[in-house]
Parts: structure tokens; sequence; C-alpha cells
């Protein structure tokens, strides 16, 4: 089959490499019909995160037809429209049973891997790393899920891969981020980057019951997006971040504070933002973390700080001082995806929300390298790109 295959440094291809097949009796096979470029996957483009290898298959957002099923997969059949979620989880370990599909306890089968650099591992996820477990992933004509009984979701007819893509994973991680803000009817949020997460962190915000979202970023084709998600926006190339949220909230600060930016955050030149980039480029530090800290020194006193952008290891000048002080309460985490499919699926049924909004581009996966060129750099206004096998 075809694949889009991890080379090293800034260098993807499409290869053909070997069909995936059933390992395990709660595995199941997924021809792909849709998947997707995700924010997350730049950080393996640029190389910042460790344990990858020549060859490695990328892509964790991806949907598709059930084409063989293990002998225990009961709630599959061959023919079943399904998305996947991107992390993998058993369903049985005391994380699972807690709602927490992000931190399975028996998905990464490298687990002693991750535990060197986070002390315990995470979930497996597709197309991740080897530290993340080494899962083909699935960008693709075809892919190996395991725990096929517990991860994918049915699809009916009546509804296209765009508008269900996402639940594999960018749909319920915007919702996730605006969740632990614990959001009361009357709120003002703020959103830390106006790609499709933080677009879906704006959406749910509001579905939620905030009052006001202030989205932050650089980009006026992604502020343009934002502003008609409801959003006021701030380019933080022409303000002063900090200065403006004060003006917005009287001089309190945001209630909640999202960062939806992760480990390669951009800031205007400045002696921190030129440390973090020597740090980074030298391997010295993992994340270029601006976003993180500028959003909790915005917070509010005893405010909320939600982090769903993603980071890979290791930060410099975290303002600790300020969370503590400040009676601060940081929430993060990958998306417990599983948690969220039924009612994020219902309220798409319901037209609360459009996930085919944030799509952009469509390309064929022949064209995933002009895809990821294209998604990095921000050309043609680049949102959100889907990738059709």
């Amino acid at each position: 089959m075809k694949a889009n295959c991890w080379m090293g440094r800034n260098t993807v291809e499409v290869r053909e490499v070997p069909d995936p097949r059933i390992l395990n009796s709660r595995d199941a096979i997924v021809r792909v019909t849709s998947t997707a470029i995700c924010g997350s996957d730049l950080h393996l483009y640029d190389g910042y995160i460790p344990t990858m290898k020549k060859g490695d298959i990328l892509g964790h957002e991806f949907m598709g037809e059930v084409v063989e099923v293990g002998p225990k997969v009961s709630t599959l059949r061959v023919g079943d429209r399904v998305v996947v979620p991107f992390p993998i989880a058993c369903g049985n370990c005391v994380a699972c049973t807690h709602g927490l599909y992000s931190v399975c306890e028996n998905s990464n089968p490298n687990a002693g891997l991750a535990e060197k650099l986070m002390g315990h591992s995470p979930a497996g996820i597709f197309g991740y790393s080897h530290m993340l477990g080494g899962y083909p992933g699935g960008q693709a004509e075809y892919a190996r899920v395991p725990f096929a009984d517990v991860g994918p979701i049915k699809i009916e007819n009546g509804l296209t891969d765009e508008q269900v893509l996402f639940l594999s994973d960018i749909l319920p991680t915007g919702w996730m981020g605006a969740e632990m803000c614990d959001i009361k009817p009357g709120d003002v949020i703020a959103v830390w980057g106006a790609g499709p997460v933080g677009q879906f962190a704006i959406a749910s915000a509001f579905l939620m019951g905030a009052e006001k979202v202030i989205s932050i970023d650089r980009f006026p084709y992604r502020l343009k997006r934002a502003e008609r998600a409801g959003a006021q926006t701030l380019n933080y190339e022409e303000v002063d971040v900090l200065d403006a949220l004060r003006d917005i909230t009287a001089g309190r600060g945001p209630d909640g504070c999202i960062d939806a930016v992760g480990m390669e955050a951009h800031h205007p030149a400045g002696v921190v933002h030129a440390y973090d980039r020597v740090k980074q480029a030298t391997r010295m530090e993992t994340e270029r973390p601006h976003a993180l800290r500028e959003a909790i020194m915005s917070c509010r006193n005893g405010g909320t700080v939600s982090v769903i952008g993603v980071y890979g290891g290791l930060l410099d000048k975290f303002p600790m001082g300020s969370l503590m002080n400040r009676s601060l309460t940081l929430r993060s985490g990958q998306c417990h995806v599983q948690r969220y499919l039924k009612p994020l699926l219902k309220k798409i049924r319901n037209g609360d929300i459009d996930p085919s909004s944030v799509v952009s581009h469509r390309m064929r996966l022949e064209d995933a390298p002009r895809g990821y060129e294209m998604f990095k750099n921000k050309e043609n206004e680049c949102n959100k790109i889907v990738l059709t096998p």
C-alpha cells in the first residue's frame, strides 16, 4: 500500500510499504477514506519529538471502512464506517475505567522509553514516535487499529467524512480545552492559537456559556476565522497581549486561558524568544513555551490555565511563582477522545458545530509532502489539509 513516511527532519515521502495485518484478536484493519495533517504532526516533521525512525508511517487523524476484524472484536463488522481516535486505549485498565483514555496503562508497548522522559508512560498514539508505541499511522491506504472494540465510533450514512473526521482528534481536543476551564455563564476565555484546535476551542467555549472569547494569533486569515466564530481578536505582533487582556477585562484578566499552541510557539523578536530559539535549535530545550508563559501571566487570580497544545519534553523559564502565588489551576492532557465521541457526534448531527468549516485544502495522499510544507509555512492561507488515499 501507499503511506506517508517520516524520512528525517523536514522530509516525508509517500512510499510503498507492506499492508497491515491482524496481529492481535482485538485488532481491526481499516481502509482509510480520509486522513489529515495535524499541527502536532509538524513537531515530528521539524524533528522535535524523539524516537522517530526513518520510514515511520505518520498520521493520527483518520477514518474509513472496516475491512477485517480479529476474532474478539464484537462491536464492529466488515463494512462499518468508523472514525478512529488518536489515543490507543484498552478500555480495561484503571485509567480507561476512569475515562482517562490518553493515559491507558496497556497500549504502549514501549512504555520504558516514555518513562525515561516523563516518569510514567501515556497511551500509545498512532504515528507518533516509538516512545509512544511505534504504531504505524493513518496517512496511508490502510491502517491496523488495536483494541478496535474500544476506540472507533461507527458513523451512519448522511454525514460526510469532513463533518466527522475531526472527531479523531482536534474537535474533542478543543472541547476538552474549554471543558477544563470549568466555564460558567459570563466568563471571559482567552485562547492562544487560532489554528484548527484553537478554532474548535473558541466554538466550544461559546457552547459552554462563555460571554466573551479572545483569540490570540498573528496570521490575519486565522484571526478572520476566529472573528467569524464570534471571538474578539488580538494580533500579538501589533499589541502587548498582557496589556490588551487587562484592558478588555477591566484589569482582572481572563477567567480561563487556553494554550492551543504548544511547543513551537512564536514570539516577536526579543531576548526571551532568542533564548528559546537557541536552546531549542541546539536541543538543550525541547520547547518554545512563550504562549504558555503568557497564558499563565495573563490569567486572573484564581483562574484556570488549560494546556492542549502539544509539549514534548522540557522547557525553561516557567513562571512557577505566578502560578503558585496567584492560586492558579493548571490543567492539561492529551485528549481523552473516546470520552467525547458520542456527545460530540450528537452536536454535529444537531448542527451545533460544523467541523468541516476548518478545512481549507484537499489533496491526494501522494501530495502529502507538498501539504506538509504548505501547512508548516502557512502558504495559501492553509488552515487544515484533508488527504484522500
